[in-house]
Order: structure tokens, then sequence, then C-alpha cells
């Protein structure tokens, strides 16, 4: 040591602890901004499954490494940057004494290599990216730069200091050994050939390591400065934004998009309190902590932007700009918010206040101005209104925020997984659910989702029209088939898929082609709603809701009984797929859901589809967004191209880098007023592969590509061109079955329960039913009845009681009950009034009834058949507070009982009473669907004709107990059934529901 090494090494030493109290500081600063998010307490654990993660991204840099040449040269200067921190502290030592290096370690062969590559390879690491900035410059023209918008000072500044530190570990290397000596070739094989070119000096050695010590105390002391420099600042807190990240398995923050969360809590149409929740984020403090990490971390890389389908065709959306003004509005509003500060939606003071609501002027004054400034600016806002108003520009400009077609490029490529979608849908749905300031164009939207369940508007029953169409038979739900058992698919058709033209041609196709394979399939009809999607992208998250849980009660009906592997379902839709098999689950429904070139490939592959003429032709495929980005399916729709003989030719943009067609995200029903169409911009993409055909797994890109398709041929471009679905080119190589085969292929024959199930349900029943008669016992004696009522009063049609009356006991045998036709306040299908019990089938042929004068007592008589009239609940379901009504018997009561006559019935007849089914009619629910609370039904026994219908009965008469029901000895001669009086038909009216929206307290 000397006195130009002593010096250096206590300047080294006293600027280091400004620089360190900077840094320290400006940590201090981020954390705390960062804690003023909203709780996020999923994102914790579980522990080990996030760290692992971590780690692998972390060495393994698989985010970075989706740009090869970026990758590698960033890992360089990644772990240039964290162990050559222990080479850079080793300067502390070098400038007092230039021989210093660590005990133990330092004078190891290990040691000497590992400082060799950490200086090398963080200089070339730094040369190569200083060389793809300078390229990628956005002094080129147009938005070609994925740097333009990016912080230059902060990129050259950082990039400067890591350049000195790698240049630093080799000339303090070189120079000892020049000085010292030693060094060999296996470890030290460059900078031995440097030190030949250097002098021996102590003084040098401590001049190099002074500088090597500066340039990183600097770095120090001036990022400490600047928190919103996350070129800088990302080395730090990358590691925890991808430990925090939505997907603890290592999913980037695609598919289903986050839940609306309030105080840590998913909010719900049940759990929400006005009140007091937060409804998406309308001001910076409403969104998360992990929120204000993502901001803090972004590295203005500008992947994001680059691959924006919006920032691509000159929309003002760069997911990269949108994450930097986050950041720095939320850092330049923290003083104020740290403070105490909040204002309510109006904008008044309401956290600086005395306990009488007068706002703490002392304390406001000591916010510094620039903070009081920021805390009134609009998040979202119309930034040449706001301005013209003399107000500050908003954070974020409305049409920047409607721009975005939640395509997941952005979150794809993003090396630190910041999550871009999940915060545009929070301010979207701030501004819809509480501003209700949106596009126009989506007021229709949610209106014909509220009203008619699809965002056409159309009416519920036309969903079946496709059907129509069809050559062949295609099961529906509650009209072909009573329930699932026997089928292997429920075909989700999708709103689009039944009303748009051109999806209807692949919901054939599909159709056609699982006939053709025999697997069993089925349809729901009217009973299917719009999932969703469009309303929960667009930000109406309770909407969302509403449809999830209509569609949830309707699935779990159709699959009630059916075990949890065998629910299945296969759609044609991405946006359909996408919340069905992610979203769903979040509100309760939980079924295996595939898409339709899922399906169709694993068919092909079975040989139940064998191409028989292949279609060789140039077929160029575009991947949706919905079912390539958020759920991985790439391979499927090329395989099945594949094997229909197509020769496929890929854009430059495809995978999981494809370009989006600009329907995502509610973008298909809004109009694109800024810049190119993106849906042309990817046709524009398509042609210039020069293909006869575009192929597409999902109608929203059928739509849009098809439309830019025709743009481009009125230009006299794409002439020829057509854009079809992978099934369609599937169905065009195989060889076509007739339709009566494909009717076949469908037909399943639905088996009656077993005699074990019908004998439980047919205890039950007579349970139900003595309880009843005791019931019955106890209350006085009804008055007599002559005669059938006319029609009049608060009358239920088909052998029910009034309000309040009591139950009839049913006939000992009794037939089939007369068919009613729907009528009153009805949904179709079979299905139960709200908390109506099931009737139960019967589990055998019922014979026919003895005589009442013979063998049964007046009470048990069937209820005679009331006219239209007054509000009446069709078809065997009870009245408004009514008991359960018994089994009415096959034909209403005539005037006179004629003698009985021995039929071919058996002579025997069991004891137990067997509930006829009653056919749609009431307050029901379509297709087979339970009613709220009721009780399950038995299933319905083959019919006889052994036993016909009684002639004839006499009038019931009053008694003041019911008795027990007596075994007949014989049977009476029947008259036939088509002599039988059937119930008068009900005009429609009273309060009905039609077409399929939901009954009044229907979820």
């Amino acid at each position: 040591m000397n006195a130009l090494t002593i010096t250096l090494g206590t300047i080294g030493v006293l600027l280091s602890l400004v620089c360190w109290y900077s840094f320290i500081g400006g940590a201090w600063k981020m954390v705390s901004a960062i804690r003023i998010g909203q709780p996020a307490p999923d994102r914790w654990r579980p522990f080990f499954p996030r760290f692992k993660q971590m780690v692998v991204e972390f060495l393994a840099h698989t985010r970075m490494n989706k740009f090869r040449t970026v990758g590698w040269a960033h890992w360089l200067v990644m772990v240039g940057f964290l162990l050559g921190a222990i080479v850079w502290f080793e300067a502390y030592g070098q400038t007092f004494n230039p021989e210093f290096h660590w005990p133990l370690i330092g004078g190891t062969a290990v040691y000497h290599f590992v400082d060799e590559i950490l200086g090398l390879g963080t200089v070339i690491g730094i040369v190569v990216l200083i060389i793809i900035r300078q390229l990628n410059h956005p002094r080129q023209p147009g938005r070609l730069s994925r740097f333009t918008g990016s912080d230059f000072k902060a990129a050259y500044f950082v990039e400067a200091v890591v350049l000195i530190e790698g240049l630093g570990m080799i000339f303090v290397k070189a120079g000892k050994i020049a000085t010292y000596g030693g060094g060999h070739m296996s470890t030290d094989f460059f900078t031995m050939n440097l030190a030949k070119l250097l002098p021996a000096s102590p003084e040098m050695v401590s001049v190099f390591a002074f500088i090597k010590l500066m340039s990183g105390m600097i770095w120090l002391y001036v990022v400490g400065r600047n928190i919103t420099w996350g070129v800088a600042w990302h080395r730090f807190a990358a590691f925890f934004n991808i430990y925090f990240k939505r997907e603890d398995d290592g999913g980037v923050a695609l598919g289903a998009a986050k839940p609306m969360m309030s105080k840590g809590k998913a909010l719900t149409m049940e759990n929400v309190d006005p009140d007091t929740d937060t409804l998406g984020a309308g001001r910076i403090e409403d969104f998360s902590w992990k929120g204000w990490l993502d901001f803090s971390t972004c590295t203005e890389c500008g992947r994001c932007q680059s691959q924006c389908p919006a920032w691509n065709t000159g929309k003002p959306l760069s997911p990269k700009l949108l994450i930097m003004s986050l950041r720095d509005h939320g850092n330049a509003k923290a003083p104020y918010l740290l403070a105490g500060g909040r204002t309510d939606m109006g904008g008044d003071e309401v956290g600086l206040v005395d306990s009488e609501g007068n706002v703490k002027e002392a304390a406001l004054a000591k916010i510094p101005e620039a903070a009081r400034a920021e805390a009134g600016r609009k998040l979202v806002g119309e930034s040449a209104e706001l301005v013209e108003a003399g107000e500050l520009a908003p954070v974020i400009d409305t049409e920047t925020l409607w721009s975005c077609t939640n395509c997941g490029a952005c979150v794809e490529q993003c090396p630190v997984d910041i999550e871009h979608v999940d915060h545009i849908i929070d301010m979207r749905r701030y501004q819809v659910l509480i501003e209700s300031d949106f596009p126009s164009e989506l007021a229709g939207l949610f209106k014909n989702l509220e009203n008619k369940g699809n965002p056409w508007g159309q009416n519920s029953k036309d969903r079946l029209n496709w059907i129509n169409e069809m050559d062949f038979e295609i099961p529906v739900f509650g009209k072909d088939a009573e329930s699932f058992d026997g089928y292997e698919y429920l075909f989700w058709v999708g709103c689009a898929g039944a009303y748009e033209d051109r999806a209807k041609k692949t919901t054939k196709a599909v159709a056609e082609l699982l006939a053709t394979a025999g697997t069993k399939f089925m349809v729901l009809g009217a009973e299917e709603t719009c999932t969703g999607d469009s309303a929960r992208r667009a930000g109406n998250e309770f909407l969302f809701q509403q449809l999830a849980q209509q569609n949830i009660e309707v699935l779990d009906g159709v699959f009630e009984g059916v075990e949890q592997s065998k629910r299945k379902i296969v759609v044609t839709c991405a946006h359909c797929f996408n919340a069905l098999n992610n979203e769903y689950p979040e509100v309760g429904g939980n079924y295996e859901v595939v898409h339709h070139t899922q399906l169709l490939n694993r068919l092909v592959r079975a040989k139940k589809l064998v191409q028989v003429a292949p279609v060789s032709e140039d077929v160029t495929y575009h991947d949706p967004c919905f079912l390539g980005r958020h759920n991985k399916v790439y391979n499927a729709p090329r395989e099945l191209m594949a094997a229909s003989g197509a020769k496929l030719v890929e854009m430059p943009r495809h995978g999981e880098r494809s370009m989006c067609c600009g329907a995502g995200g509610a973008r298909m029903w809004m109009e694109e007023r800024i810049g190119k169409r993106i849906n042309v911009d990817r046709v524009d993409e398509a042609l210039s592969t020069d293909p006869k055909k575009i192929a597409t797994g999902c109608p929203f890109c059928r739509v849009m590509l098809t439309d830019g398709v025709t743009a481009r041929q009125e230009e006299g471009k794409g002439e020829g061109v057509e854009v079809v679905d992978v099934a369609q080119l599937m169905l065009e190589s195989i060889s076509r079955v007739e339709a009566d085969k494909l009717t076949e292929n469908l037909k399943v024959v639905q088996q009656p329960k077993t005699p074990v199930e019908a004998e439980a349900v047919a205890e039950a029943v007579e349970e139900e039913r003595v309880e009843e008669v005791v019931e019955a016992a106890a209350t006085p004696a009804a008055p007599k009845t002559t005669g059938a009522p006319k029609a009049g009063g608060l009358q239920m049609k088909g052998g029910l009681k009034g309000p309040g009356a009591k139950k009839a006991a049913a006939p000992a045998e009794a037939a089939e009950a007369p068919k009613a036709k729907p009528g009153g306040l009805q949904m179709k299908g079979g299905l139960k009034g709200p908390g109506a019990k099931k009737a139960a089938a019967p589990a055998a042929a019922a014979p026919a009834a003895e005589p009442a004068e013979a063998s049964a007592p007046a009470t048990e008589s069937a209820p005679p058949t009331a006219k239209p009239g007054g509000l009446q609940l069709k078809s065997g379901l009870k009245g408004p507070g009514a008991k359960k009504a018994a089994a009415p018997a096959a034909a209403p009561a005539p005037e006179a009982a004629p003698e009985a006559a021995v039929s071919e019935a058996p002579a025997e007849a069991p004891k137990e009473t067997a509930i006829p089914k009653a056919k749609p009619g009431g307050l029901q629910l379509k297709s087979g669907l339970k009613g709220p609370g009721p009780k399950k039904a038995a299933p319905a026994a083959p019919a006889t004709e052994s036993a016909p219908a009684p002639e004839s009965a006499p009038a019931p008469e009053a008694a003041s107990a019911p008795e027990a029901v007596p075994e007949p000895s014989a049977e009476p001669e029947a008259k036939p059934a088509s002599e039988a009086p059937a119930p008068p038909k009900a005009k429609p009216g009273g309060l009905q529901i039609k077409g399929g929206p939901k009954p009044p307290g229907r979820k």
C-alpha cells in the first residue's frame, strides 16, 4: 500500500456509504409504493412450485430465449451482474492493496476461471445487446422499433455501467498478472495475453479496481434516485414478479381472466358490497400490490409492443407504454397516498379529514405539490376533452383502453411475467360497472346478452334452425333424449355456430364428421346461452357471472348422475372453449371440454375418419388467439389439416407469435376507427403465402378473415381465396355417408332404471303417500262434489287442486295420465315448477282400476278436469301452496259407472301405486332439468296394452278420513284409450316465458 492506494481506497469507502444509502432508500420507496396496492393473498402459496418456477426461469432463461440472440446475450449479462458482484466487492480491498484477493477461494484455479468467464461473458453479452438496441432504434420510420417510447437515457446508463464492470474485471485481473506474475492458460487464457500489453504497476491495478468499484457505486446512487428506471430495477424485482405470477404451475396469465378482486376476495353477485368493495380499477390504488410490482418490473424491452396487433396497425395502445404510464403515475401519486390521502368517486378528499369531515389543510400542505396534482388525474378518460376543460390529461386514454383485443401476445412474450391483459380488464370493469363509460356498440351487446342470451339478439328457438338444414337427424336434449345416458359428448354449438351463416358451415361439418365417426353426441338447442366471454372481456363481470350460472345450471342438469370424467363437451368456438374450460370452474362448472380440432384429430388417429380424397391445395393456417396462446392448442389443427391432405404453408407470424384477427376482447362488436383494420392486416399476411384457402379453428376468426378477404378481393387481390374451418377440409377428404346411416350412428336407446332403482323409488313414493294420508286424516271432511266444476276461479288443470286444497289420494291401480299441452306459466321439456316435487314414474304397467263404488273410497277418485280459466298450471303440477296431487287415472271420470268386465290384464295387481310420468306443462324447465329444490323422479317403465283405462267412475264423495286402498280382486272391462276424453287445450296466456329466457327467480 502507498499514499495513492490508501487515498483511492478511502474515497471509495466513503462514497460507497452515500451510494448505498441512496440505493437502499430508493428500494424502500419502491416497496412502500407497492404496499399501497390491494391485498392479493392468492399469490404467496404454494411455495415450492412457485420457487421452482422462479429458479427455472432464471437459470434456463425460458422467457428470454423466445428471442434467441437476445436470450443468450442477456443470460451472460445477468450472470455477470449476479456472480460478478463477488469480484466487484473484491475491489474494496484491491484499492487499498492491489495484491488483495478473497481468503481461501481467491487463489484457487476455479476462482480464476470463473473470474475469466464472468469478465468476458459480461463484455460480450452487453456489446451484443447494445448492437441490438441500435439496430432497432426508433429512429426508423413508423412503429417498427420495439424500443419506441422506452427511456433511452436509463438504457444507455445501464449499458455503460455493465460494460465498464465487465472491462474492470478483465483489466484488474490482467494488471495483477502483469505486476505480480502467475496465471495459467487453462484458467487465464485471455487475461494472460492481455497482461503482455500492460506495464507492471501496483498503482495501475489499484486505479482499475477503483474504477470498477466506483462504476458500480454510481449505478447504486443513480438508480436509487430513479425508482422508475425499470431497465435497472428489473434485475431485482423480476425474481419476485416471477414468483408471485398468477399461475402457480408456471403458466403465463392467459386462459381465464383474473377474477374481479376487492380487498383480497373474489367478488360475485352474492358477496359484493357496493358501498365498500372496489369494482375493477378506477384509481391507481385499486390495483393489487402484484399490479404495482408488475409496473415496477417492466424492463421497457418492448417485446409486448412488437407483438401487439393494436400497435402494429396504428392504434394508440402499446402494452409497454400503458404499463410505464401506470408505473410513473403510481410513483408520482405515492407520497399523497402514503400520507393517508384518498378521494371518493367525485374527487372530494376523504382521507385527510377530521372527525367532522373537514379537510386537514396542514397535512395536505406537507405533501409535495406534484403528488397532489397527480392525485387529481383521472386514470382513464378522454384526453382531448379533459385538456380542453383545463384538467390534466388522463393516465390512460379511453381509446387506448378499448383498443386491446385480449389476444395475449404481450403476456406471452413478456420476459418478466407482467400481466397486461388482467390490468386492462380491471380498468374496463370500473369503466363499465361504475362509470358506465364504454363504446356505444357495447350497449347493444350487453342488452342482447341480458335479454336474448346471445350477442345478435336472436330468439333462442332459432338456435336449432341449422339442424333443419341437415339431411340427418341430430338428437336434441329434452326433445330426442331425456338424459345424457348413452352419449359421449354434448356438442356446444355456440352463438356464432347457431346464428352466423359462415360459422354454421363449421357447425354442420363438425356434426357430420362426428356422426360419420360414430361418436354419439347431442345438442342443447334453445337451452344453450352465450358463455359470456365477450361480456367479461368488455368488463361486464356480473353479466358474465349471470350467464355462466345459468349455463352451469343447465349443464349440471344434463349431466345429472353422470360421473365427472364423463361430463364431456365439444365446442367449435375458441372463445366458448376458453370460457367453459378455464373460467366456468371459478363459478362451479367443471367439465371436460375439448375443441373440435382436438376431438376430430383423435378420431383420425383412431382410424374412424379416413382420408380418401386428399385436398391437395396450398392452405395457410391462422392460429386463433384463444385456442393457441390462451390454451396452447397448436398441433391438433395442423395435424388435422395434414390428415386431410392439405399442404400447409405457414405465415411469418404463427404459433405463439400469431397475429390476432381483431375479434377478441369484445372487439368483434366494435368498429375500428383508427389506423389499419387488424383483420385486413392479417389477411395481407395470409395472402403473402399465395394460398388457395385460409383455414382457422374459430368462428370469430372466420368472420373477421372472411371480411378481410372480401375487402382485398374488391381491390383485385386474393381472387378465389376462401376462408374455411379445418373441419371442412377434413370433410372434403373423407367418403361421405348416407343420411340414414348418419342418423342411425347417432341413435341412442336409453334404458330404464334397474329393478333395484325402481323399487327404491317406489318405497320412497309409498312413504310419502302414507304421510299424506295421515295428514289428511287429521283435517275436516271436504264438502261433497257431484260433478266437474265449471271453469273459473283459481283452478289447476289436469287433475290438480287449487291453492290450499288438500290432495286427493291416488287410486290403487292408476293408468297413464292424459297428456296435457303446454300452457300457463311454463317452461318446456317436462321439468317441475319451483318447489314442486317430482312425480315418480311407474316401475311396471299399472292395471286398470276397479270401479270406485266396489273397491275405492270416494276421496280417492280422480279429480275432474277443469276448463281453462284463471291462473292455471297444466299437466299435473301443484298450484302455489298446494300439496302434492296424486296421479290421475288414465281418463276423466264420466257421469255413470258401467259394470266392470274382466280384461286381459293379469289377475293380480301390484300393491304399490305407481304415479304416471307427467308430460311437459306447468311451471317447468325444458329438457328434463329439475326445478329448484325438487326431488328426483323415478324413470318411467315401458307401458303395456294389458291395462287400459276404466270406462267410467262414479262421482267422488266426501269422507272424513281416507281409507286404505284395497287390493283389487278382478280387473274391470276397460274402454279403449283412444276413446278417453282428452282435456281441453288451453290457449297461451297468463304469465308465460317464451323461447328460453330464465323463469322468475332462476339464476
